[in-house]
């Protein structure tokens, strides 16, 4: 990836929560809790996702950035969502929390030299190490990923109910 797709992917990364929250303007909070099936999640627990695999994320920046070579933490996030009851959990508080993680790690991924980019550590779901490129692939498309999700959540929805 070069500097000039690297600083458009971080823009996007920078503008996922503003994307997230102008789609939810378009999805009546009626049926947050809808579950397309019974293993898919609800809009709800995407929120709740979001806040959860963004602090991760947030974390594994800061590492990539700090400790070069290190090791992050890996984790199951079916389980996290059914372990921590998601639907139990405020959305409100969800939704700060990507608002917040964004913003810092957008700001401390702009402040970087180009030569952090280049550095790795191990992801113990990987094999190769786990370079940034990657990690900026993973999460300037996130928030997108699960934006079509909520939209084809809302689709079935509307078409289950009218």
């Amino acid at each position: 990836m070069d500097k000039k797709e690297r600083n458009e992917k971080i823009e996007l990364y920078g503008r996922g929560y503003d994307l997230l929250i102008q789609t939810l303007k378009d999805v009546p909070q009626e049926m947050w809790q809808f579950k397309p099936e019974p293993k898919e999640w609800s809009v709800h627990e995407i929120l709740v996702h979001l806040a959860d695999s963004e602090s991760n994320a947030a974390l594994r920046a800061r590492k990539l950035i700090v400790e070069p070579n290190g090791v992050l933490m890996g984790y199951d996030q079916d389980k996290w969502a059914i372990e921590l009851n998601y639907h139990d959990q405020s959305w409100e508080d969800a939704l700060e929390t990507v608002k917040f993680v964004r913003k810092t790690t957008y700001r401390l991924l702009k402040q970087q030299p180009d030569e952090v980019f280049q550095n790795t550590v191990k992801h113990p779901e990987y094999d190769e190490p786990y370079t940034f490129e990657k990690w900026i692939n993973i999460y300037s498309g996130h928030i997108p990923g699960h934006i079509e999700q909520i939209k084809n959540n809302y689709l079935i929805w509307k078409n289950t109910v009218g």
